[in-house]
This record gives C-alpha cells, sequence and structure tokens, in this order.
C-alpha cells in the first residue's frame, strides 16, 4: 500500500504539471485528465481519507510527514469539490487554491523524505533550510509552469503583416487553384471542412445560452442566403459573373458552403438548403487559428478542433463526457476558441472580414479597395494610433468597445456577471425587420440613436455671388478630388489631402451659432444655412459598411409659424416608402460600371468609377449648405428642421433584392460582367425570398440625430442684418467642428476664420492654433501657417498634431532636418502612424538617405502592405540604391495598388443626365429646396 500511495502521487503530480503547463485540446490530454481524476479520487478516499487517522498518526515514521499528509487531505478534498463544480471562471480561485495545497504537500512530504535520508537532518535550523530549499523549489516549479502556460501562448497567436503584398491576387489565400479561391481564407491542413462543423451552435447552447440567444437575430447568423438582399445580389452575380467569382464572397459570408465546396454549385440549385441558411455560426469565427495580416479579404486559417465531434455528437453519454471534461478544465477549450488576438488585438481579427478590395479575378479588371473599416480605425485617434485627429476619446477604443458592449449574462465564461454582447449591435435595422425580430431591431435602433453623430444647425449668411450651385462636370478645372480616384471607399485620416489647396476666395461672415446669436433675415432675400454634422462615438468613417448599398442623408427644412412649408431637402416619396430625394445631401459612395450604369444591385465587382465618396472621418465633420429664399408672404418666424436620417437599404435596392425581375420589354439586353445595360421591373414573386416577411419590405428609417433653430423675419425694406458672431468658450467645439467641415471641403479661408474665432475665445486652448495653421498650411501661406502652429506649440510642446503639421511648414521651407526632428517626436508617441512615417521616409529620400528612408517605408508596409504611397517610394529608394530587382518588386504592388485615372472618363455622360449627383459631386455645393408638393414625405413616417 506504501508502494502504491507513492505511486499515485508521483503519477498526481507529474498529470497536475503537465495539465497546467500545457494545456491542449487532444484526445491525450482529454485522458490525462480523466486519468487525473480518477488517481486522486482513488488516493483521497482509498488510501488519505480512510485510513488516515491510523497510518499517520499511529506511525511513528509517517507522522514525521503528517503536514504534508495534512495539506495533501485538504487540496484532494478540494479536488473531490471540483468534480462537482467545475473550474470555471468564478471558481478559479478554488481550483488555484487546490494546485497550491497539493504542491504544498508534496514539498513537505518531499522534504520529510529527503530528511529521512540524512540530507539536512542533523539540527533544526538545517531542517528548516531543507524545508525552505524544497518550498523554494516548489516555488520556481510553479513560476516556470506558469510561464510555460501563460508567455508562449500569448507570443504565438499575433497578427503581423507581411514585409511586402502579395503582387496579384493569385499570391493570396491557396492561390488560384486553391479550393476556396478568390476567397483569402485557408484551412489548416489545405483540406475542405464538413458543413455541419459550422452548422452545430446549438451545441454551444448548452454553456452558452445567453450568447447562443443574442447571436441568434444577429447580423453574423442572417449573413448567407437567410439574408434575401445578399441572396439576391449572389444570384445576379453568379448569373451574369459566374460561380467561381463569388467565392470571394463566401470566405466571410457562407462558411457552411464554401469550406465544404457546396460553393461551386450554382446557389439557385442549394439556396433552400440547410446549409445555405446556416449564416456565420460560433465555429465560424471562434475557429480561426490564424489572421495572416489586416489586409482583408478573408486572410484568416480555419482549424477544425480534434474534439469537435464529441461536443456534437448524438450520444448523450459522449455529449455529457465533453461537457464534463469542459467544466473540469476549461483552458483547452479556451484555447480552442478564444485565441488571444480575439482580445488582444481585436480590430486586426475583426480586419479579416471588415476589410476587402476586388482584383482580376473577381471583377475582370484590376485592384480596386472595397469597403475597409480597418484602415480608417487604424489612423484614427479612435484607435490611439493616429498623431493627426481633430478629437480624441479619452481612452482608446477598438471594435468590440462598441459593437460587443458587456452585457448581464450567467453563461459560461462571463467574467463579473458581464459577457460581451453577441448581438453585434451595428447598424442593419433590415434583417431584424424583416425577420420580425422585435427585440433586435430595438437593440439596434437603440444602438444607432446613442449619439453617435450629431446635428448642428449652426450658422446662416448672406447670399453670396459665388455660392455655384451649378458645377463643371467631371471636378474643380475637370481634375476629380484626390480620393475619388484612389478608391471606392475613404481610407484613413488625412481626408484634408483630398481637398483643393492654393488660394482661396475670403471667408464669408456669419451669424452663429444660431442658438446663441439672434438671428434675423429679410422678406425676399436669400440666405446661406450652413449645419453642421459630426461624427462622436464612431471608429470608423461615417457611415460605415457597405455605403453604396443604403440610404443614409440630411433631411433639411423650413416652416413659417403657420405651418407653410418654405424649403424641404430630404423627402421620401410615397410618405416615406418610396426613395430619397436625389438633390439631398447624401453619405454614400456613387459607383458606376462600365458603361456608366450606377451600381445598385450590391454588383461591386463592375465597378469601373467613382462619381463620388462621401463619409465623415471618425472625430470629424461635415458643413452642409442650403441656399434658403425667404418668401415674401413669410410669416414672421421661420423654423429650421434637420434631421439625419439612414435607411438600409436603399429603396432601389430593396425592390431589387425583394421583386426585381428584368424588364420583358427589353428581351435582350446587353449584358456583361463589366456592365448591365439591362432594366428591371419590381413586379417577380416574393413568395419564396428569404426571410418571414414574404413582401417587399417598408424598411424603417432612423433618425440618427437632429437639431432645430428659429430665424425671425424682417420687412423687406428693413436694413440688411449685420452677420453676429456670439463667442463663448463653452461653445469651442462647435465653432471646431463647422471649421472642420469647411477645411475637409476645401473652404479653406472658411474654415480659417472658424478655428481663428476659437483663439479668440481661448487663446490658450491649442486646437484653434493648430487647426488654423493646418488650414494656412493647406492653402500655401507657410508664414500664417507657421506662427498659428508655433503658438500652439508654446501651450502643448508635446501635441503630436502640432508637432507633425510643424513639420510640415520646415519641410515646405526647405528645412529638412528640423522637420524631420518634429516627426521623429511625433513617432515617438504614434509609433503606427502610417503617414508620419511616409512623411519622414520622403524628407530623408529627398535628403537622399535612401536606407533609412526606406526603414520609414517599410515601417508604413508594416502597418499597411497596400499602402500607395510606401510602395511607390520603396521603388524610388531601391533605385537610388542600386537594387534594380527590389524596386521592380514594388514597381509591381505600385502598379497594382494605383488607381486607373482614366475610369473617370465615363461619369461625364451620367453626370449630364443627373445634375443632382454632379452638384453632389464638387466639394463645395449649396443644396436647394425640392419639391414643396403638399402631403408627402419622410417627415412623421417614422
Amino acid at each position: 500500500m506504501r508502494r502504491l500511495r507513492s505511486i499515485l502521487v508521483a503519477l498526481l503530480f507529474l498529470s497536475a504539471v503537465y495539465l497546467y503547463a500545457w494545456p491542449s485540446p487532444t484526445l491525450f490530454y482529454a485522458g490525462v485528465v480523466l486519468l487525473h481524476v480518477a488517481a486522486g479520487i482513488w488516493l483521497a478516499i482509498a488510501i488519505l481519507f480512510l485510513p488516515a487517522v491510523r497510518k499517520i498518526f499511529g506511525n511513528a515514521r509517517l507522522a514525521k510527514q503528517a503536514a504534508g499528509w495534512g495539506w495533501l487531505m485538504g487540496g484532494s478534498g478540494l479536488g473531490l469539490l471540483l468534480i462537482f463544480t467545475g473550474a470555471r471562471r468564478p471558481l478559479l480561485p478554488l481550483l488555484y487554491v487546490h494546485i497550491a495545497a497539493c504542491l504544498i504537500g508534496v514539498a513537505l512530504l518531499v522534504a520529510a523524505w529527503v530528511g529521512t535520508r540524512g540530507w539536512l537532518a542533523d539540527r533544526v535550523s538545517t531542517t528548516v533550510l531543507r524545508y525552505g530549499l524544497v518550498l523554494l523549489a516548489a516555488a520556481g516549479l510553479a513560476a516556470g509552469a506558469w510561464w510555460v502556460r501563460t508567455v508562449p501562448w500569448q507570443h504565438a497567436y499575433r497578427i503581423q503583416n507581411p514585409s511586402l503584398a502579395p503582387a496579384s491576387m493569385d499570391g493570396e489565400g491557396d492561390g488560384a487553384n486553391g479550393p476556396f479561391f478568390p476567397s483569402s481564407a485557408q484551412t489548416a491542413d489545405r483540406g475542405r471542412i464538413p458543413a455541419n462543423f459550422f452548422m452545430e451552435s446549438e451545441a454551444c447552447q448548452r454553456c452558452h445560452a445567453d450568447i447562443y440567444a443574442e447571436w441568434s437575430g444577429s447580423a453574423h447568423h442572417l449573413s448567407s442566403f437567410n439574408n434575401q438582399w445578399y441572396r439576391k445580389s449572389i444570384e445576379y452575380m453568379q448569373d451574369v459573373a459566374g460561380v467561381r467569382p463569388s467565392k470571394w464572397c463566401g470566405g466571410c459570408h457562407d462558411p457552411a458552403l464554401l469550406f465544404s465546396g457546396m460553393m461551386d454549385t450554382p446557389i439557385r440549385q442549394i439556396v433552400n438548403t440547410p446549409e445555405a441558411h446556416a449564416g456565420l455560426g460560433c465555429m465560424m469565427c471562434h475557429s480561426v487559428a490564424a489572421v495572416k495580416s489586416t489586409m482583408g479579404q478573408g486572410d484568416f486559417t480555419l482549424e477544425y478542433p480534434a474534439l469537435h465531434r464529441l461536443a456534437t455528437s448524438k450520444n448523450p453519454f459522449v455529449r455529457r463526457l465533453h461537457d464534463f471534461l469542459v467544466e473540469l478544465n476549461p483552458e483547452p477549450h479556451r484555447r480552442v476558441f478564444l485565441k488571444p488576438f480575439m482580445r488582444n488585438q481585436t480590430a486586426e481579427f475583426c480586419s479579416a472580414c471588415h476589410k476587402v478590395h476586388l482584383d482580376v479575378p473577381v471583377n475582370h479588371y484590376r485592384w480596386i479597395r472595397g469597403f475597409n473599416e480597418y484602415d480608417n480605425w487604424q489612423a484614427s485617434g479612435v484607435s490611439g494610433q493616429g498623431a493627426r485627429s481633430f478629437y480624441y476619446p479619452p481612452q482608446p477604443q477598438n471594435c468590440a468597445d462598441c459593437h460587443m458592449p458587456l452585457v448581464k449574462s450567467k453563461d459560461a465564461g462571463n467574467v463579473g456577471g458581464l459577457v460581451p454582447s453577441h448581438r453585434f449591435p451595428a447598424a442593419n435595422t433590415a434583417l431584424p425587420f424583416v425577420e420580425q425580430d422585435a427585440e433586435q431591431l430595438a437593440e439596434v435602433k437603440k444602438f444607432l440613436e446613442d449619439q453617435a453623430v450629431s446635428v448642428d444647425i449652426f450658422a446662416v449668411s448672406p447670399e453670396q455671388e459665388a455660392a455655384g450651385t451649378a458645377a463643371p462636370v467631371g471636378g474643380e478645372n475637370g481634375i476629380p478630388p484626390r480620393n475619388e480616384l484612389a478608391t471606392t471607399f475613404a481610407v484613413g485620416e488625412e481626408a484634408e489631402q483630398a481637398s483643393p489647396a492654393g488660394p482661396a476666395p475670403p471667408a464669408q461672415p456669419v451669424t452663429a451659432p444660431l442658438s446663441r446669436a439672434h438671428a434675423a433675415v429679410r422678406r425676399g432675400d436669400t440666405v446661406r444655412v450652413d449645419v453642421v454634422v459630426r461624427t462622436r462615438k464612431l471608429g470608423h468613417f461615417f457611415p460605415g459598411g457597405t455605403v453604396d448599398a443604403f440610404d443614409c442623408w440630411l433631411e433639411f427644412g423650413a416652416t413659417d409659424e403657420n405651418g407653410r412649408t418654405l424649403f424641404w431637402s430630404g423627402a421620401v416619396a410615397d410618405d416615406g416608402a418610396g426613395p430619397v430625394d436625389p438633390g439631398a445631401h447624401f453619405y454614400r459612395s456613387l459607383l458606376l460600371d462600365a458603361h456608366g450604369n450606377p451600381i445598385n444591385k450590391r454588383n461591386a465587382w463592375a465597378s469601373r468609377a467613382v462619381v463620388y465618396v462621401h463619409l465623415i472621418p471618425p472625430g470629424a465633420a461635415d458643413t452642409v449648405r442650403y441656399r434658403l429664399r425667404v418668401p415674401p408672404e413669410a410669416g414672421n418666424h421661420i423654423h429650421l428642421t434637420a434631421r439625419l436620417n439612414y435607411r438600409k437599404f436603399s429603396w432601389w435596392n430593396t425592390q431589387f433584392a425583394f421583386a426585381g425581375v428584368r424588364d420583358p420589354a427589353q428581351p435582350h439586353p446587353a449584358v456583361t460582367p463589366d456592365f448591365d445595360d439591362g432594366r428591371f421591373v419590381f413586379s417577380g414573386n416574393t413568395s419564396s425570398v428569404s426571410g418571414k416577411l414574404k413582401a417587399i419590405p417598408r424598411l424603417p428609417i432612423v433618425t440618427l440625430a437632429q437639431d432645430a433653430a428659429t430665424l425671425d423675419v424682417l420687412p423687406a425694406n428693413a436694413a440688411a442684418p449685420e452677420p453676429r458672431a456670439v463667442l463663448d468658450p463653452s461653445d469651442w467645439q462647435r465653432w471646431n467642428d463647422y471649421g472642420i467641415g469647411l477645411l475637409l471641403q476645401g473652404d479653406l479661408k472658411g474654415a480659417e476664420a472658424a478655428f481663428v474665432k476659437i483663439t479668440e475665445m481661448d487663446p490658450k486652448n491649442p486646437d484653434g492654433w493648430v487647426n488654423a495653421g493646418r488650414a494656412r498650411l493647406q492653402e500655401g501661406n507657410l508664414p500664417a501657417a507657421r506662427q498659428a502652429l508655433e503658438r500652439a506649440l508654446a501651450l502643448a510642446p508635446s501635441l503630436a498634431r502640432a508637432q507633425f503639421f510643424y513639420a510640415k511648414v520646415l519641410r515646405d521651407e526647405g528645412r529638412y532636418d528640423e522637420a524631420a526632428t518634429h516627426l521623429r517626436e511625433v513617432l515617438a508617441q504614434y509609433p503606427r502612424d502610417r503617414v508620419a512615417h511616409n512623411e519622414l521616409g520622403r524628407i530623408l529620400f529627398l535628403e537622399r538617405r535612401y536606407t533609412e528612408a526606406a526603414q520609414e517605408f517599410q515601417a508604413t508596409l508594416a502597418i499597411d502592405p497596400e499602402d500607395l504611397e510606401a510602395n511607390y517610394n520603396l521603388m524610388l529608394c531601391a533605385t537610388g540604391l542600386g537594387q534594380a530587382g527590389r524596386a521592380a518588386e514594388f514597381q509591381r504592388r505600385y502598379l497594382r495598388f494605383k488607381a486607373d485615372e482614366s475610369a473617370q472618363a465615363l461619369i461625364g455622360p451620367y453626370l449630364r443626365a443627373h445634375p443632382e449627383d454632379n452638384l453632389e459631386r464638387q466639394p463645395i455645393h449649396e443644396h436647394t429646396s425640392g419639391a414643396l408638393a403638399a402631403g408627402a414625405g419622410s417627415r412623421g413616417a417614422r
């Protein structure tokens, strides 16, 4: 019995070290867990507890080991308790007490045993030393086991970008011959995964019931062909472009189909199968074993867990055995389904699917950027990585902070009674509406209405001759803005570079803010009203997502006290159920196909030209101008209202998705993967559409933010009201927002005037000086820009954005070394600001310090391997260093990512036929009222 006892103690000790230090989701590990449990029960009951008094206290030799056996008895008792309670997070202290008690017990037994061999046993002091040394060794063993368990795990799963992006889409994922191409998604063994792996989320419900219920109504669950909008877009894509290109979507929308091979079949043949309606289940996100880059496009690797079949077995005994193992030792389960990057690099993890690009295998054209939430978050102040933002939150935030807020739950894995919400609240009101899921719809509306954006009717000013509601087709002097050439979506915080530079017309005096200034207008006059829309709680551009597919617009109206409507822009036809007034101010991307037809069927692969992109960066603003004519018969007061409205999806796209069929009057339209000249009518049968609602839905319109103001009306023969600015220090952000909106659209003098107002109301506020300097720099007024930025640096010497723009002034003055010094100070605070790296690299290049310059541009590529400027400049640096082969590699990337400027020739005919879109395309423009027909409109249609 003594020998057996020693063997069991040794077995338990060794198995405990293995189980703690090397948790792994394998059958062998699971077997060791069961062996440890069985051996522990045997030792505790058969050897320790029943004969404890007689064996230990009745034996002189064993009595010397009583302390050790006492600790082991206590630890064993806790072990027996853990068999019944499990070791979930709230009970982790109990587990660690069990481990500590047993470790101390073994250490004391070892110390007693070596004492019987005469080692350090001759007197009391050496005995104390012996016990101390053994306990110290045990502590060292525990620390080593902790290191082995923790440190390699945290560092083994890091998301890192390659030093060089692929030269073509064929270099992404498994390549052109891969089973999932053109998606970049891969599996760990390069093989397929059975469809049922992605369809067994109910197995997770056994321990995570709250999370499962939340997920059931989420957009993740409804990502596949259980989503009629997505279903129609893929059916249409396969009709006109073929089946294989649609796998580009499948990596992030249809895992059950793509990874099982079912997506090689035309979707119309399998659309009603359970696999086609599985969506993104638990296994899709939680079995991602690696994210290979932040280039998106499904750039992840999935791993099929070894114990999956136990969890989903139809045998109740096997399922219970699996659950018992997970409850007793959750760490292997956690390591399978919760990799470190999911918490430590959350945004990079999300980038795998929330950033995309298209290329030849998908669009038969070239590389273009699709939607991209990651890069504009990364470059912003919200991430804590961008040095140039106008505003910063108190603490950096990532995707989960907004889209997976903590909610109360008793699920396994809860921390303090909270788990991250798996409703993933965002902006999709359409899916819960057609699914008639009132709870999910309410959560999404609550999220949208939670002051993420604000609207401020800020200023009024007299009509200007140069107001320019008409504009040349094609942009300023026929040159389209830079950001419209580069991408179909805005991509970062450097949006000010897209607006015109050079001398600007004088600023127009305004009466503002309207909530403080007593503003008046005369009958018969025409005035400009400025409305400011600001992003407040967003980490990406507003709006986000597929911004070519939904309606987001600013509605502006004016009525007098008699109820007469004087102005209305942004009305919605059919009492709120129809299309939006085409003359409204939209926030969206308007794209054209190769024949100049609008991209309105989610046919992104056919995108060839950009008409305009209207998005607001995080922590920035947009200033919208309205030209209001005051009728002679107006009342004595004009009430202004502005509402920022959102409808997921656009009216046309919803009609097309649910009932769109080709016009029978056009039997043979010209249709290729590059364009579709066909017409559609909305008379299709809706009885078999996906979702509970079997009709074309009248989607809800959500008001994200709104504001109101009042103007007094003076007689026509009264003296013209003088512009009046009321400067209250508490309004500095309102003036700042107004200036930001003007700056980003290129009204540099107006922006400067607004920023100067901040310096007048609070000369100690560095933001006013920084932004005034920013506007002057963009205009080219270097002396004035330097003066303002030096004032900012005198107030806040370490302010990174002041350092950055001051460096640009110094660079333009040819003071390269001084500029580089300031940029290094910026990068010391924000080492992941890619624009700062590019600026420093360019200065070093101009000084012919090619090796140092290349290091800066490589630092940019570590952040974004597709950065156009870095690839271009690395081509130049390699040329300067005589590295022809390396220069050629970067040239290939530069030419891949460079926009096709010639595509802008496609937009001329479209703009001539659509004057409202031509107006909206201009960086600076004013909106006039739509038709004031009685009755219809979005007012009241909520």
